[in-house]
């Protein structure tokens, strides 16, 4: 059996970044996470760098924004480097983010490019959304409509974090940014397209555990 490739992840303690460590550790990659001191340190963090160390990952400690320990951490691993940087499309169980994310470590179609996740049965409209819970619990919900200027209103007058939550909302169902572009193949791919064999979370399924 071939050896497994190393992988060292940047913003594992994250809430993205977690499911990716995991998924890295459970595929047998030996794998390691870039933490600073000081969340090791922190009690509400204590769990999950447990789970970390349980599951045979090493912690380096460092920062990415401190040159040096970035540098020793990464000769320390030479392998693959991943940073917590995901472009969210559609609807992704946090899991399969991480189980994706982990079979394109050693795909030579993902070197050097955005793996985009568009699970063909989680892409839908905010009124799809909407429908189909509706459908699950048997009943028309009362709705609100709201026009975008008082979405763009409510975005510069509300205090954080309630502004970047709206922001994300006004981007994801009313420009629809999460679906209106076209993958460029010279620097992306998209996971589902490359992994069909991988059994991802549809919208419908999540939804049921709420019923």
């Amino acid at each position: 059996m071939a050896e497994k490739s190393k992988i060292l992840i940047i913003g594992g303690t994250g809430y993205i970044g977690k499911f990716v460590v995991e998924a890295s550790a459970k595929a047998c990659h030996p794998t390691f996470a870039l933490v600073r001191e000081s969340t090791v340190k922190d009690p509400a963090k204590a769990n999950l760098i447990e789970k970390f160390k349980n599951l045979g990952v090493t912690l380096l400690y460092g920062d990415l924004y401190d040159h040096e320990s970035l540098v020793k951490a990464i000769k320390q691993t030479l392998g693959r480097l991943f940073m917590k940087k995901y472009l969210l499309a559609v609807f992704n169980k946090e899991d399969d983010i991480g189980t994706y994310t982990i079979r394109a470590v050693d795909d030579p179609r993902t070197l050097n490019k955005i793996l985009y996740l568009k699970p063909p049965q989680n892409i839908y409209s905010f009124n799809e959304l909407v429908a189909l819970w509706e459908k699950k619990i048997g009943k028309v919900l009362e709705k609100v409509y709201v026009p975008e200027d008082k979405i763009l209103k409510d975005i510069a007058e509300a205090p954080i974090p309630i502004n970047v939550i709206l922001a994300i909302n006004h981007s994801v169902f009313v420009k629809g940014d999460h679906t209106n572009f076209e993958i460029e193949p010279s620097f992306g791919v998209e996971a589902y397209e490359l992994y069909p064999d991988v059994k991802y979370t549809t919208v419908d399924e999540y939804l049921d555990q709420f019923v």
